[in-house]
């Protein structure tokens, strides 16, 4: 498959004041199969990994934190994701696989990763996320992080993800996706910023996926991000799509 499209996903569209329902989410052939489309795609090309370091710059800056910069090339254990709306990134998230060399975690949080490794958890983290506020923020948010599970917890078996957090946000990230307190506030380096190491274990994310997915009009009630990330179904879809991405060419016969 040439294409490294993951998904394509209809944006809401904003009518009278009200955000409309009709956000269905369609597994789509590149293309442009209507208006205010976006895509998630993985971070391959060097011209899309160019553009999703400017948007972290331009976010980063914005909240007063030091620049990161993106893995120079998609590798086994680091995957960055973006999401692209007529080909401008607007979101975007690196997928950290824990490894030989640990985790960028492990420089501040180390003693609370080594609990979980010792507890036999497989961990991940994910790193770099940064969402163009033009964009339906909610919505762009829900699909980096569906892929970014799929891809640590349902395609390599990792079953707890980490995350460091600037303070102000771990409220957020405790009741939109479940995220609990492994780690009080340090100084991240890497940013020159305060942060709070959060985990969440991916077995209650795929609950909470099952239950919510695909289902944005129960967003009125529910306060979690759930309702925006994708249906069974559509993840399904996904998970067929990457893995016919990963199976190599067949040798031609004579």
């Amino acid at each position: 498959m040439s294409s490294n499209t993951i998904i394509a996903a209809a944006v809401p569209q904003v009518r009278a004041g009200l955000l409309s329902t009709d956000t269905r989410l369609d597994l789509l052939p590149d293309g442009s199969p209507g208006p205010r489309l976006f895509k998630i795609k993985s971070a391959e090309e060097r011209t899309v990994r160019n553009s999703a370091e400017g948007l972290l710059r331009l976010r980063y800056a914005w909240r007063g934190y030091q620049a990161v910069s993106l893995p120079a090339d998609q590798t086994v254990n680091k995957i960055t994701l973006t999401a692209l709306e007529q080909d401008a990134t607007i979101g975007t998230i690196t997928v950290s696989l824990d490894g030989p060399e640990g985790l960028a975690a492990d420089d501040i949080f180390g003693a609370e990763l080594r609990a979980l490794r010792d507890e036999g958890r497989r961990i991940c983290e994910f790193t770099k996320l940064a969402v163009d506020p033009i964009a339906s923020s909610k919505r762009v948010l829900a699909a980096l992080f569906h892929v970014a599970y799929v891809v640590s917890h349902r395609m390599r078996g990792y079953d707890t993800i980490v995350i460091e957090v600037n303070p102000r946000h771990v409220r957020y990230y405790e009741r939109v996706l479940g995220f609990r307190v492994l780690g009080e506030e340090r100084l991240n380096r890497r940013v020159n910023a305060p942060a709070v190491l959060l985990a969440a274990d991916f077995d209650y994310i795929r609950e909470q996926i099952g239950t919510f997915g695909g289902q944005p009009e129960l967003a009125a009630t529910e306060r979690s991000l759930y309702p925006h990330f994708f249906s069974l179904a559509e993840e399904a879809g996904i998970i067929a799509r990457m893995m016919k991405a990963q199976k190599p060419a067949s040798p031609h016969t004579h």
